[in-house]
């Protein structure tokens, strides 16, 4: 089944060529289906590149998925057209009254900035308490991973000694957990950035668990035990050349960054990047919308954020 997105977005051309299954809105209105709803809250500066991204990886999947944009506020974009944030995206006033089955919200480079001094951190608060209500299960990535953490459940962000950037190898803590279907024992996934949640934090809190960890890296991927919350502190839907880009750009501000690990061959960032990755993060959100999203949510969307109905196989993960 195709992924269903925006007509007009620039990431249907890029996916079509990769023979990725995508339709447009004008086309999916005539399918007589049901098909999950997905809300990415795209906080990240250079957003139609994240749009690919995270669009890649919602596509590997049999569902149906339509997939609408909000931004955080109106304030125009450094790094996107004011046309394309216009044509594309909602403003959460516009959509509060609406029900998802499922929300993104992607991580911002905001990892040394205290919460407080977050131009958007009411408003993001806001935003993920309406989702507690209104969303079946929401996925967090990188820097909404602390806020989340923060708002939620009261634990702090660690500031790292340095920045954390590079692709680390990951042992499961869980692999009974449906998140986690099909993956290997030891997987890589890409990181970057300057804070982390601690593993000792995460423990706290009966309501979670730990499900990959890293001995490198900390813990990469925890859920709410019922599947409605799911915390990704890497980056499995990066690209080949995303932490290159990154190190490139920090090179050019004179922050003198260190060559990200596991990436390079030789560690030489003259030589190509080699992807680890790329078959665990498509797993990771495939997995994401059939067990946490599909098997959660109610048929009619009016109940969501209702009691929800647990499946087998959130049931079976944690031995109940």
């Amino acid at each position: 089944m195709p992924i269903n997105i925006p007509d007009g977005l620039p990431a249907i051309e890029i996916l079509r060529q990769e023979n990725i299954f995508c339709m447009t809105s004008s086309v999916a209105e005539h399918q007589d289906i049901r098909p999950l709803r997905i809300l990415l809250l795209n906080l990240m500066p250079k957003k139609i590149e994240t749009e690919i991204h995270l669009l890649r990886m919602l596509s590997n999947t049999p569902l149906q998925v339509n997939i609408e944009l909000m931004r955080i506020n109106d304030r125009p974009s450094k790094n996107t057209p004011i046309e394309h944030m216009e044509t594309f995206y909602e403003d959460f006033h516009t959509i509060r009254d609406e029900k998802y089955d499922g929300m993104i919200i992607t991580g911002a480079p905001l990892g040394q900035v205290d919460f407080e001094d977050v131009n958007f951190w009411n408003p993001i608060r806001e935003i993920m308490d309406w989702a507690d209500r209104n969303v079946t299960s929401v996925l967090f990535l990188c820097w909404a991973v602390q806020a989340a953490m923060q708002h939620l459940y009261k634990v702090s962000k660690c500031l790292l000694p340095k920045k954390i950037s590079g692709v680390y190898p990951h042992y499961l803590v869980n692999p009974l957990s449906p998140i986690v279907r099909g993956f290997d024992d030891i997987f890589d996934a890409p990181h970057s950035r300057y804070a982390e949640v601690r593993r000792e934090d995460i423990q706290t809190i009966d309501d979670l668990e730990i499900i990959a960890d890293s001995d490198i890296a900390g813990p990469c991927i925890f859920a709410r035990k019922d599947g409605r919350q799911l915390f990704v502190t890497g980056h499995t839907e990066y690209e080949p050349r995303c932490l290159l880009d990154e190190y490139q750009r920090d090179l050019a501000a004179g922050i003198n960054p260190e060559i990200p690990e596991n990436y390079f061959p030789d560690d030489d960032p003259q030589q190509e990047p080699i992807v680890t990755w790329r078959s665990h993060g498509n797993l990771l959100f495939s997995n994401w919308l059939n067990y946490y999203v599909y098997q959660l949510t109610p048929f009619d969307a009016s109940q969501i954020g209702e009691e929800m109905r647990t499946p087998l196989s959130m049931v079976s993960s944690h031995g109940n």
